[in-house]
């Protein structure tokens, strides 16, 4: 393995790290957020949808031009905007412009996230990228670790400003030492030229979706609004999928689909997604309203279950490659859907914090190091790495899609279940974690069912014989 595609992907996890530190801290921070500016939950919700309404709409764009004009001419400047925007994230005096800022940030969450794997990877054979994405996932856990045991911390010591300003620092040193660490790649049959109807049809129909999904929570699913969001998004789909077949620089490659990995993983992502996120915000909800546990408390009780996706994740890169992705990815999911029906059948009204909850975390962990990076790794196992940059960032897309609707469904559950009206109760809880587990075992049926078996190694083998 050379040493420059080891620097690359130092470079690389670092933005993996502080872009999680980021999620998982917003998390713990939320209900700080909350009594902080005296708005309601469905309000300060948009910290989080929309920030993945921005980078859902945006990761298909990021994702062809960084394959057109080079990853690194792409990656670092989405590096830039995301540190901006943690920075103005800090300063916001509302949350008005705390949730602008959430957007500037997504902008470059977009960036990152669409080239962050195909910045790296090409310096990596077929026969280790699992093992690399594993590295990052790992890191990536890591930073779930980070996130609520700094982010309950700094928010003791000072306030949730600092989880934000936390991120600059990680930017600027990115920015420091990526343009002399990350090599320039690029899809040597890309032109360049970005097709003028399908980008901004297709960044629209996304746009239409998440928002109208995002908005259904508080106007209600059969309000006109949202109706008619839903029905113009999927209106302009046949329209990219047309300009898609025919432009030589299409925002979606079809060809793509062609594979079974990868149309089985924009199955499985998509249930993934619906659980992942919204999951985690449950449990942050549910040990600090219904338990009424410190903050302190709360970033103890979410630390077990990452360091053991830590341990986990880079193991489960290196299996991927010798074993393939179909067993890791269905038993992953499987223990995942597993844990969350533990906490709906053993939790209620009483604090278990270490007796109940942190074991089960635990097992959640597991899961999750099964799976959270091993779903991009499955993604790109047989494309071609001229395609990394476009084929990440649609899979990606629909993930955060599902992360949006997830958040969404589970804000909406745990409202309906309810007794007084804006009192989170143990009831809504057990609602919002059957509907995570549920997605989680969908997850697992979906990726056992479809992908396909062996390693792309095997894969690429069989198809030369």
């Amino acid at each position: 393995m050379p040493r420059s595609a080891w620097l690359a992907l130092f470079v690389s996890t670092v933005v993996v790290f502080l872009v999680v530190i980021d999620i998982s801290a917003v998390n713990v921070a939320f209900p700080s957020i909350r009594d902080d500016f005296e708005v309601s939950a469905s309000e300060l919700s948009w910290i989080v949808s929309g920030y993945n309404i921005v980078v859902g709409a945006l990761l298909m764009l990021s994702g062809r031009l960084a394959d057109s004009i080079g990853r690194r001419k792409v990656y670092l400047p989405g590096v830039a905007i995301f540190g901006l925007g943690s920075a103005l994230c800090g300063l916001a005096p509302s949350a008005e412009l705390l949730i602008a800022a959430r957007l500037v940030q997504a902008v470059g969450g977009a960036i990152t996230t669409a080239a962050g794997f195909a910045v790296m990877l090409p310096g990596f054979p077929p026969s280790r990228r699992s093992t690399a994405i594993g590295i990052a996932g790992a890191t990536g856990a890591l930073g779930a670790v980070a996130g609520p045991a700094i982010g309950s911390v700094l928010i003791d010591l000072f306030s949730w400003r600092a989880i934000f300003f936390l991120n600059v620092p990680l930017c600027v040193l990115v920015l420091i030492i990526g343009p002399k660490l990350l090599p320039e790649s690029r899809d040597p049959n890309a032109t360049g030229k970005i097709d003028p109807i399908g980008v901004p049809v297709g960044t629209a129909s996304v746009g239409l979706v998440m928002f109208a999904i995002v908005q259904s929570e508080s106007w209600g699913l059969t309000d006109p609004r949202v109706i008619g969001m839903l029905v113009l998004g999927i209106a302009l789909l046949p329209v990219l999928i047309r300009r898609s077949r025919v432009h030589p620089e299409p925002m979606i490659n079809l060809d793509l689909f062609k594979y079974q990995s990868f149309r089985s993983t924009n199955i499985g992502v998509i249930f993934y997604g619906l659980a992942f996120t919204s999951g985690a915000l449950i449990s942050s909800l549910m040990l600090q309203e219904v338990w009424d546990q410190p903050i302190r408390t709360v970033g103890l009780a979410l630390i077990p279950g990452p360091i053991f996706a830590v341990i986990v994740s880079p193991i489960t890169g290196s299996m991927a490659d010798r074993y393939g992705h179909r067993w890791i990815l269905g038993v992953g999911c499987l223990i995942s859907g597993l844990s969350y029906l533990l906490l709906v059948f053993l939790l209620d009204e009483t604090p278990a914090v270490f007796s109940v909850f942190v074991p089960v975390g635990i097992l959640s962990g597991i899961g999750i190091g099964l799976t959270v990076a091993t779903w991009s790794s499955a993604g790109l196992s047989d494309i071609p790495p001229e395609k990394f940059g476009v084929a990440s960032s649609t899979y990606n897309t629909l993930r955060q899609a599902a992360y949006a609707l997830g958040i969404s469904v589970s804000i909406t559950l745990i409202a309906i279940g309810a007794e007084v009206e804006g009192v989170t109760n143990m009831r809504g809880i057990r609602w919002a974690w059957t509907f995570v587990a549920v997605c989680y075992l969908c997850s697992a049926a979906s990726v056992i069912l479809t992908f396909p078996s062996g390693s792309s190694h095997d894969r690429a083998k069989g198809d030369e014989t």
